[in-house]
């Protein structure tokens, strides 16, 4: 990172609900659901290089160099650069691979945001967004930075103020596989759609929760242990689960707690991203 001319964060985000309303004819599912974002982050350092390169100094085991999603990335805005530029670019990973944080996602879009930036693409936040959903579906919600109701895939965004608590988060050792997930026989997929107006009132539920808790005990007995101070909930297809309290002194003395099989981190609920306002106080 020393090398890096702009060093910025990739934040968590939690899906506070999700609701599958159904299998859609391409194979995907249609989906409800509600992001807030955490200031626990990775941390990215970039540099630009004057010969067109893309180098990751960071590797990840298991994921081959080009496959990685923020050199995807990254190509595919240098082809709207149009001036040679490429990137050394560094990563220190602090969210867990696999957890329903959305690490890699993040990982992508403040790679979209950074080199934006560094190389005067001039692109605005609508084109950041679609490059950013043809790398995954929850890539455009970290590009546009702001707490948001969510409907298609993910993609279809609507900005909402949500209270910011204090959360504990808490990562079981387990990779748990979305595909597994969203093709297990188990999965309801015929909730009704529902208002953003309905869900900011009353809430709503994780219809992954309980297909997960089952088929991962560690993850059954993570939201069972939480579930004796507050309600526990899980983000996405999981592992990580999570659970609000009204303040840092609550939520700190429940994570002292924590089994020493079951790490965890307690993270402040924030409606706009870290990887946002990092960026306003650079261009202020």
């Amino acid at each position: 990172m020393k090398d890096a001319a702009l060093i910025l964060p990739a934040p968590a985000k939690l899906n506070l609900m999700l609701h599958i309303l159904g299998r859609r004819a391409d194979g995907y599912h249609e989906l409800q659901t509600l992001f807030q974002f955490i200031d626990h982050c990775d941390q990215l350092g970039f540099a630009p290089r004057s010969d067109g390169e893309i180098h990751l100094h960071s590797p990840i085991e298991g994921v081959a160099h080009d496959d990685n999603l923020i050199v995807r990335a990254a190509r595919k805005l240098q082809r709207h650069a149009q001036n040679g530029t490429g990137a050394d670019i560094w990563l220190e990973k602090y969210l867990p691979m696999g957890g329903g944080l959305g690490g890699g996602s993040s990982d992508a879009a403040t790679t979209l945001v950074a080199l934006n930036h560094l190389w005067s693409t001039g692109l605005d936040e609508d084109a950041l967004a679609d490059i950013g959903l043809a790398l995954g579906a929850d890539v455009p919600v970290f590009v546009r930075g702001h707490a948001a109701f969510a409907e298609g895939v993910g993609e279809r965004l609507q900005p909402v103020t949500l209270e910011e608590p204090w959360y504990l988060v808490i990562a079981p050792q387990v990779f748990v596989s979305t595909a597994e997930i969203f093709c297990a026989p188990e999965l309801t997929r015929d909730t009704p759609a529902i208002k953003v107006r309905t869900v900011l009132e009353r809430g709503g539920r994780n219809d992954c929760q309980p297909v997960v808790a089952e088929r991962y005990e560690a993850i059954r007995n993570a939201l069972n242990w939480l579930d004796n101070f507050t309600t526990a909930k899980l983000t996405g297809t999981g592992g990580c689960v999570f659970g609000a309290f009204p303040n840092k002194v609550e939520a700190d003395k429940v994570s002292a707690q924590l089994p020493a099989h079951l790490p965890g981190f307690v993270a402040k609920g924030c409606n706009v991203s870290p990887l946002h306002q990092k960026m306003r106080s650079l261009t202020r």
